[in-house]
């Protein structure tokens, strides 16, 4: 009798946590070392500050940190494919900037970025999905530059995405916000950008309640 209360219980303990988790709503965030909190607690890091904020209005809500330093939007898309295994309800794609700082094909990055929107999509139709964009340094050429930024408005547009402009929106150059190495953000500048993502996630959960 006693070991099979002991199973019993058991049991209820892990329907209780698998129907806790099973409930839980779910933000993936796709992104590189900018995501991934380089250089600072990944516990600092904007995704971290944005579950913290979702669960002061509801307790129902579970961020993935899918950054990963160095990652390209050809290394995200092969990893979209692991991270979408467990459904999630909202996708966020960060990632572009390692493509620029490498002089990439714009076009090359478009086509990745729209593979990950459509693979999402395709696992979940009702996805809801952010795309967030990123700038190059003008001595980077005017033309890769323009070519670059315009390839994130376009997506947004086209596939009617909620969209951040500008990740680092007053945070890129900023001393105060960022690490010694001046592209990184300290912890200031992940609150900063956890902000500015906010704004734009906010409304896009309203919508879908």
């Amino acid at each position: 009798m006693i070991g099979a209360s002991i199973c019993l219980l058991i049991n209820l303990v892990f329907f209780e946590k698998s129907t806790a988790e099973t409930s839980l709503k779910r933000l993936v965030i796709l992104g590189d070392s900018l995501t991934a909190g380089y250089g600072i607690a990944k516990a600092d890091a904007y995704p971290a500050l944005l579950e913290a904020r979702l669960n002061a209005n509801s307790t129902a809500w579970s961020v993935a940190n899918g950054g990963r330093s160095g990652d390209t939007t050809k290394n995200g898309l092969a990893r979209l494919r692991w991270l979408m295994k467990k459904p999630a309800d909202v996708l966020m794609i960060a990632l572009g900037g390692n493509d620029g700082l490498r002089g990439l094909s714009s076009e090359e990055m478009r086509q990745n970025l729209k593979a990950m929107i459509d693979l999402a999509r395709k696992t979940k139709p009702d996805i809801q999905i952010i795309l967030a964009g990123m700038q190059m340094p003008d001595n980077m050429g005017a033309n890769y530059v323009k070519a670059f930024q315009a390839v994130f408005t376009e997506l947004a547009q086209e596939e009617k995405l909620a969209f951040v402009p500008f990740l680092l929106d007053g945070v890129a150059g900023e001393d105060a916000l960022n690490q010694d190495d001046r592209i990184h953000p300290n912890e200031d500048g992940h609150k900063k950008m956890a902000v500015t993502v906010w704004k734009v996630l906010e409304p896009l959960l309203s919508k879908g309640e």
